[in-house]
């Protein structure tokens, strides 16, 4: 059964430990939420750390809450080359063994890291009920369908489930760009 299913388009974006949050931050210090995003409980942060790879600097990229067990920077394709990354691995979430690490820089004080730089495998949150729903389940692959001028499909998408997860398609700003998508424009999972 196909379904549709909004995108949210996801920019370059740093989840941060509390330790890291401490050392970048200064002690004790609590991110400051700015916007809800569109996962229940996730929010745009108004700190912003700068990386710092082996070629370059990408200033100014902010931070997501809240903390997390790891720090986990994520970038598209083009960022990671910028940056001078060489075989940043596509990846779920939290899969951070054998990804490449980077220097954080923060008004407070520096970490270097080594490892936690991903490219996100482009994916789609699903709560328990819409997974039971659409007969899915955590960690299946589907295909999904744009259209439009730019119409494409993207295969390999990732479905994620979760209690507490909102239903939504998330893609790198790269991604979204060559499909021409918005925030919120509506896709067509391709279950069959």
């Amino acid at each position: 059964m196909n379904f549709k299913v909004p995108v949210g388009l996801s920019n370059k974006h740093v989840h941060l430990s509390v330790e890291d949050i401490n050392t970048l931050f200064g002690e004790g210090h609590s991110l400051t939420p700015i916007k809800d995003l569109s996962q229940p409980g996730q929010f745009a942060c108004d700190e912003k750390v700068d990386i710092v790879g082996p070629k370059r600097t990408i200033a100014g990229v902010r931070v997501l809450g809240p903390a997390r067990k790891e720090t986990q920077i994520e970038l598209s394709f083009s960022d990671a080359i910028t940056l001078g990354l060489k075989n940043t691995p596509i990846r779920d979430s939290g899969k951070l063994d054998g990804t490449p690490g980077v220097k954080l820089v923060g008004p407070k004080g520096e970490v270097e890291l080594s490892k936690g730089t991903i490219i996100a495998a482009r994916h789609i949150h699903m709560h328990t009920t819409d997974a039971e729903k659409y007969n899915l389940k955590d960690k299946d692959i589907v295909k999904v369908r744009v259209d439009g001028e730019r119409a494409l499909v993207f295969e390999n998408v990732l479905i994620r489930v979760n209690e507490t997860y909102a239903l939504d398609m998330h893609v790198d700003v790269e991604e979204g760009n060559a499909a021409m998508l918005q925030n919120g424009q509506l896709v067509e999972v391709i279950t069959e």
